[in-house]
């Protein structure tokens, strides 16, 4: 697996207060604003994620809680990439959260604890690229439908 971080999330109890904190009161400008998730670049090839805690929790298969919900992620090339990563942690003592799966974001993704507890995300988001600048180019992707 690469050395790299490329988006941390930050659980938060209220997505309207915490927009409008870093949005005007910290002059941030969104890198992509949807109903339940803001993020915004950070640095090169950096982005954060405000996500309702208990989507977060949700969506990690494990309760959030205030003070210590946030998330560390790396974007992968391939689902493939994503289940490899996924069986290298396993194998080096994560623990598994959430198998890798398609996500309701249309990617495919899965969620793991490292030793000290520590929330990683393995993701294969096909919205994300990083430009040659460093700017992260995050653009909303239909969820494949998986029924039927």
């Amino acid at each position: 697996m690469n050395q790299q971080v490329n988006l941390v999330t930050l659980g938060v109890e209220d997505l309207k207060t915490s927009r409008r904190f870093y949005s005007h009161g910290l002059g941030w400008t969104p890198l992509l604003d949807l109903d339940g998730i803001v993020f915004y670049q950070i640095g090169r090839g950096l982005a954060l994620g405000l996500f309702p805690l208990a989507d977060l929790g949700a969506d990690t298969g494990h309760p959030a809680t205030p003070g210590s919900p946030f998330t560390l992620a790396q974007n992968l090339d391939s689902p493939d990439d994503v289940d490899k990563a996924m069986q290298r942690a396993r194998a080096a003592g994560a623990t598994v959260l959430k198998e890798p799966q398609h996500a309701a974001f249309g990617g495919y993704h899965g969620y793991f604890a490292d030793p000290d507890g520590h929330r990683w995300e393995l993701c294969h988001n096909p919205g994300w690229s990083v430009a040659d600048d460093g700017s992260v180019v995050l653009t909303a992707v239909e969820a494949p439908d998986t029924e039927g």
